[in-house]
């Protein structure tokens, strides 16, 4: 099984590269996030790949990094969710974006992908929510500048707060996601916390 390619990028299309590894031409499927941020034709590049064989076909998907190949694979996993979608979801959510939304039980982000209907979005948000990956997903929470903004530290230190109470860490993440978007920017931490456990026990 192909794991990675690296090579010359040959050349790309609406949802294709073509990676050109010693003379052999790979044809690669990609996210439209992924295909954005390419370099031009006739660089050097490297890609994370997936191989998926069929009965019928044998077909190859690529990816910037292993974890945006480990969310395809989870994706994948997920009732209804074939590669073309799996692909769709992440053109649009970056995999920091897909863990928030899962913690959070974010459904309208998942719905903004095309094809993803409310039914869908629950399903993944149901069967992933403890298999998706949360690392670094409190810094998606609190922003780019968490270091620097008072809400941001308010907000990483809540999540900390109800894991020292027991509380999963996607379960946290996503109960304070919540009370944050529905309590605004200038809130203490303690009434943070008292709106995450709400959220929890809701």
């Amino acid at each position: 099984m192909i794991a990675k390619l690296s090579g010359t990028l040959d050349s790309t299309g609406d949802g294709w590269v073509v990676v050109d590894v010693g003379g052999v031409g790979y044809h690669v499927f990609c996210a439209g996030r992924t295909l954005t941020a390419l370099p031009a034709p006739g660089t050097s590049i490297s890609l994370a790949i997936e191989t998926v064989v069929r009965e019928d076909q044998f077909h190859l998907y690529g990816f910037l990094d292993a974890h945006e190949r480990e969310w395809f694979c989870l994706l994948r996993k997920v009732q209804s969710v074939g590669a073309k979608m799996a692909l769709a979801i992440l053109g649009l959510l970056s995999p920091e974006d897909l863990s928030l939304a899962i913690a959070a039980r974010d459904r309208a982000a998942l719905t903004r992908v095309s094809g993803v209907g409310p039914k869908l979005a629950d399903r993944l948000l149901t069967e992933l929510k403890d298999k998706a990956p949360v690392d670094g997903v409190a810094v998606s929470l609190v922003g780019k500048a968490a270091s620097e903004s008072p809400q941001g530290s308010t907000s990483s230190d809540a999540v900390s707060a109800l894991v020292n109470l027991g509380y999963r860490q996607s379960e946290a993440i996503g109960a304070v996601a919540g009370a944050a978007r529905q309590l605004g920017d200038d809130v203490s931490i303690e009434v943070l916390i008292q709106a995450g456990l709400k959220e929890l026990s809701a």
